[in-house]
């Protein structure tokens, strides 16, 4: 049975927030309730990691100065490039983003092989990147105020409040996240179980989106992006 195109055929559920907005909360409360969870950024961070497949083309294209010397993508120095350089970012995404398709290809892949009923796909930039908006059925957006994106990751990371204010600027806007979700978590001002309350409340819709899909084409490209 082809699981692309059965009956059964899993809802794909792009998931995207700001920093800062409980995403990934989200999507660990997913994973625990069986959804298969594909975390675009851990897939980044891996292929970045020391002796990660992306390391050589950064390290030829940027120079040491952008390895650590445990052989990772320098990720502070980096950040720092980016923002002051939009070539930088267009040729680091050029080598980052192929090898994250590739392993996401692969891991929904295995998937489908699963028979999960919900494959979840974590991506941060789903909403620049318009051929994610193409490849799920449904969008879920973790949403809050950029002020309480602000609390939040200082509170977390020791950044300052000008650099998380960069960070949020270069993300897409509230407004554009929330104009191209199905449905939206309003995580402003939820303690933890409110919050995964939140997820295990919207359980039934994501079965009910699920059936009205059945027997349609995956809009993934399983074999490859």
């Amino acid at each position: 049975m082809n699981t692309a195109t059965s009956p059964d055929r899993p809802l794909l559920l792009g998931l995207t927030g700001g920093i800062g907005s409980g995403k990934s909360t989200v999507a660990s409360r997913l994973a625990a309730l069986g959804a298969a969870v594909i975390d675009a950024d851990a897939i980044a961070r891996s292929v970045t990691a020391p002796g990660g497949s992306a390391m050589p083309a950064i390290r030829a294209a940027f120079g040491d100065a952008f390895v650590t010397p445990e052989g990772a993508l320098d990720r502070d120095r980096m950040r720092q490039q980016v923002f002051s350089d939009p070539d930088a970012k267009q040729r680091l995404e050029a080598i980052v983003h192929p090898l994250v398709g590739e392993e996401t290809a692969r891991q929904t892949r295995a998937a489908l092989a699963r028979h999960v009923s919900v494959i979840v796909f974590d991506v941060p930039l789903l909403v620049e990147s318009k051929h994610w908006q193409a490849r799920v059925d449904r969008i879920l957006v973790v949403d809050c105020l950029p002020d309480t994106q602000v609390q939040r990751v200082m509170a977390r990371s020791g950044l300052t409040a000008d650099a998380v204010q960069r960070i949020i600027a270069v993300q897409a806007t509230r407004e554009q996240r929330l104009a191209i979700a199905d449905w939206v978590i309003d995580n402003d001002a939820l303690s933890l179980p409110e919050l995964i309350s939140q997820v295990d409340a919207l359980q039934a819709r994501l079965q009910q989106a699920r059936a009205a899909v059945a027997g349609s084409p995956l809009p993934y490209p399983v074999g490859g992006v």
